[in-house]
């Protein structure tokens, strides 16, 4: 196996794994997930924002 041949088999595998990564990314099924992991920084937001109104305020869980 010359250099050459190398070169195009190792081209060949990083072009598979990226259209399997792109696949994996858009599809459908990991969807809500992704929407899901996207939505949780406002949620860790929220959750502290409440959490200083409840210590300023004296309100007890």
């Amino acid at each position: 196996m010359n250099y050459a041949t190398f070169n195009g088999l190792y081209t060949l595998f990083l072009i598979i794994i990226f259209v399997a990564l792109i696949l994996w990314a858009y599809s459908k099924k990991h969807k809500k997930s992704f929407e899901n992991i996207a939505n949780s920084i406002f949620d860790d937001d929220l959750n502290t924002l409440e959490k200083k109104h409840n210590e300023k305020s004296g309100v007890k869980k």
